[in-house]
């Protein structure tokens, strides 16, 4: 998200509010600089809100590369977002994969479009439906599978207090949710993918 001027300001003021409110003083050494860095990460953090995601999905066909029409899998795709009930963060991983249709993207699009719709307020089930709706509209798939595995702050750090929780959702379109078999060879390459999901 573009910031601009006057935002920047209202948005310092208003952290500033905050750690006067939690009984923080914004006037010491060590907090002088938070307003100007919490604006700064959360334009980051939702930049999302200016891509749009049919840009990132070119399509090739050179090379042959129209022909290929088995399962194009990419596992362990790190995502960061933030829960819009909280506005605190989740992280995890997505596994995505999909059935060409004559069209195939570059492998960093996919973790592109990941990124496209991760950084927003959000939730994880959103998440998912955008990216599988996104490439089945855009790309013409005959199929599509995306898996999220992640861990909730808002989840862990407060409310139930359980670390290391892991929530999985998931959003399979066409083929890849039609027939079994490939339901079944695309959830077994997400297993497959799912070592090490304690991190990042």
């Amino acid at each position: 998200m573009t910031i601009n001027a006057v935002s920047n300001q209202v948005i310092r003021n208003l952290v500033r509010e905050l750690m006067l409110s939690v009984g923080e003083d914004p006037n010491r050494e060590g907090l002088l600089a938070t307003p100007g860095r919490f604006t700064k990460a959360w334009s980051f953090w939702t930049s999302g809100y200016d891509q749009k995601p049919e840009n990132v999905l070119t399509a090739f066909t050179e090379d042959g590369a129209g022909e290929y029409d088995e399962l194009i899998f990419q596992g362990n795709i790190v995502c960061f977002s933030l829960c819009e009930h909280h506005l605190a963060p989740f992280f995890g991983v997505a596994h995505v994969g999909y059935l060409p249709n004559g069209k195939i993207i570059g492998l960093s699009k996919m973790a592109r479009l990941v990124e496209i719709f991760s950084r927003r307020l959000t939730i994880q089930e959103r998440i998912c439906t955008q990216i599988a709706d996104t490439m089945m509209d855009h790309l013409d798939c005959r199929g599509v599978g995306v898996v999220l595995q992640c861990r909730h702050l808002c989840m862990e750090s407060r409310g139930v207090q359980k670390p290391g929780t892991i929530t999985v959702t998931s959003a399979l379109r066409g083929a890849i949710r039609e027939h079994g078999e490939l339901r079944a060879e695309f959830m077994t390459m997400v297993a497959a993918a799912s070592t090490g999901l304690a991190r990042p």
